[in-house]
């Protein structure tokens, strides 16, 4: 029980402590929505998932083709685009990462002869990402292992109903995701990494 010998700081005590007199708008902190223990035991098991199997998968990687996890998600986007080229503002977008970031794999790669930047011929405002043709090998070579590493280690796990419910969870979440990073940037998912939209 608080007594006055206890008296709060400025902050807390209902007035405003620049000395105007004027009752501060300012209330005590809100009581945080403590998970329950279904919902901790769910939380555990989930955020020991994204930290085991990213480790996993670029352990298989790097063991297999010595690419990164993220280096062998920009080749395999890359593989999928028209003529296998994408603009950098695109391929942010497609790999989940900042032009900045995206840009320092675009250098490792670039080192090893796998992809390459050039000025985008219709809008110089872009840089067009392009994988080349040794990058296209190492990705054939690459991919069955890494295939079956997923299958190992997520599809062949769960039954077809589950993998149904992982694949719709995984797209609220990841949507919940890009909606807070939209309202936190003020900028659009869609075009922030966009120097024609930067929102």
């Amino acid at each position: 029980m608080s007594t006055e010998a206890d008296a709060p700081a400025d902050g807390a005590t209902g007035v405003d402590a620049s000395g105007s007199g004027e009752p501060s708008v300012a209330g005590p902190p809100a009581e945080p929505n403590w998970l329950n223990a279904e919902e901790l035991q769910v939380w555990r098991a989930f955020t020991l998932l994204i930290a085991r199997l990213p480790t996993a998968l670029e352990s298989q990687l790097q063991r297999d083709s010595g690419l990164s996890f993220v280096e062998y998600y920009v080749l395999a986007g890359l593989s999928d685009a028209p003529e296998r080229t994408m603009r950098m503002s695109q391929l942010a977008i497609f790999a989940y990462a900042e032009l900045s970031r995206l840009s320092h794999v675009m250098t490792r790669l670039e080192r090893r002869g796998l992809v390459r930047r050039e000025p985008d011929r219709t809008d110089g405002r872009y840089t067009n990402a392009i994988l080349t043709d040794e990058g296209y090998a190492l990705l054939v070579r690459a991919a069955p292992s890494h295939v079956a590493a997923a299958r190992e280690l997520v599809v062949d796990a769960l039954d077809r109903d589950q993998l149904q419910q992982l694949g719709a969870i995984s797209e609220t979440i990841v949507a919940r995701i890009g909606a807070r990073l939209d309202r936190e940037t003020g900028c659009r998912s869609d075009c922030r990494n966009d120097p024609a939209d930067p929102c």
